[in-house]
């Protein structure tokens, strides 16, 4: 039976969800990896949950630090959320082992890596790590795509409630809530978004598959020569020249990257640079997952023709 969301039905459901008794019960303790997957967890459970996130906006995921402040966290932690597929294979494993916590082991309920509720992009015909930061099972920066948040909160809703079914019934009127106003989010982005299909864009780091993907953005060049590596000017200037011959629109970046490559390129080619959020906290407006792609879509729209 479909779910049928009307205002009325949305307040009385959430209505029942508050009601429901929350005295004598323990909010689940939830360590997330990355914002994205904090915000959604927080859509979620509401009040019935204890959400730590590891690592901000302004932070590359890829490099963190196993710091003891992160690893006495997830010591407590009924549930992990993390993106998985190696994003964060520099510093979760030590976590993981020096947590001693067996709730979040590999195997366990308490463990949930987002990426694998996903149909996962640029997977390598071959693992070459002389390649730069190349992941086996496929780009992880999945986030991107509002669909995969979709997929993901629907996986991350049911084991919610299996970890904790004293409040499964207000995970699950909560996710449909949330559900039903993200896909009606998703109608209006695409709607909003379709003077940017087939726009060529310049990245400075393959971070955005998954974006492209989406909206159907054409990508003609990386400033990076290997994923992960910072650019010399001389790439920079032969991805200048190449762009005389493929012309872009605009040069995008995550709001944690350094300016330094997209400004030099744009300043000598005359295409935009344009920092995108990336996740919520990527910038004032992206202050929750809404936001996170009200701006994306307004910032891509600067671009458009």
């Amino acid at each position: 039976m479909k779910f049928i969301a009307t205002p009325i039905a949305r307040a009385a459901l959430l209505a029942l969800a508050a009601a429901l008794p929350v005295a004598a019960h323990a909010d689940l303790k939830v360590f997330a990896c990355e914002p994205e997957w904090g915000a959604l967890v927080k859509e979620i459970g509401g009040a019935h949950v204890n959400v730590y996130t590891a690592t901000t906006a302004m932070q590359d995921p890829h490099r963190i630090e196993a710091r003891p402040s992160l690893i006495a966290r997830a010591r407590n932690a009924n549930l992990l959320v993390c993106t998985g597929a190696e994003l964060e294979i520099g510093w979760l494993p030590v976590i993981l082992a020096e947590s001693g916590n067996p709730a979040i082991q590999t195997g366990q309920p308490g463990q949930f890596f987002a990426a694998s509720h996903v149909t996962m992009l640029e997977k390598p015909a071959a693992l070459d790590r002389s390649a730069g930061d190349v992941h086996a099972a496929g780009n992880p920066h999945i986030q991107t795509d509002p669909r995969n948040i979709a997929r993901v909160g629907e996986a991350l809703a049911r084991r919610m409630a299996e970890l904790d079914p004293a409040q499964a019934v207000v995970y699950q009127v909560r996710w449909k809530d949330f559900s039903t106003r993200w896909q009606a989010a998703i109608v209006r982005w695409e709607q909003q978004a379709a003077p940017l299909r087939g726009l060529p864009v310049v990245v400075q780091h393959k971070g955005f598959p998954y974006l492209e993907n989406w909206l159907g953005l054409k990508e003609v060049a990386v400033l990076e020569p290997k994923p992960g590596v910072e650019p010399s000017v001389g790439h920079l200037a032969g991805v200048a020249a190449q762009l005389q011959a493929t012309p872009a629109r605009a040069v995008l970046r995550a709001s944690y990257q350094s300016p330094r490559p997209a400004d030099w390129l744009s300043q000598r080619t005359g295409i935009p640079a344009l920092a995108l959020p990336y996740t919520v906290g990527g910038s004032a407006r992206a202050s929750n997952l809404f936001g996170l792609f009200d701006d994306t879509i307004e910032q891509l729209l600067k671009a458009a023709p």
